[in-house]
């Protein structure tokens, strides 16, 4: 397969690359921080199940950055 282009997406404090990959399970996109050197798998469940969440599930994200 070819590989598929990386959208990136930045702004003053980060950036991300994401590209779609493809597993034995189905399609993911792959998200990558550069900065931090960690990337995740989405699949389609996982990226619809963002669109259910309040704007203050990201707010707790961000006043917790790695879970700490």
């Amino acid at each position: 397969m070819p590989a598929e282009p990386q959208i990136i997406v930045g702004n003053e404090f980060t950036q991300v690359l994401i590209k779609k990959v493809y597993t034995r399970n189905g399609e993911r996109l792959e998200i990558t921080s550069p900065k931090l050197n960690q990337s995740i798998l989405l699949d389609p469940l996982a990226l619809e199940s963002l669109t259910w969440q309040e704007p203050e599930v990201f707010t707790e994200f961000l006043a917790k950055p790695f879970g700490k």
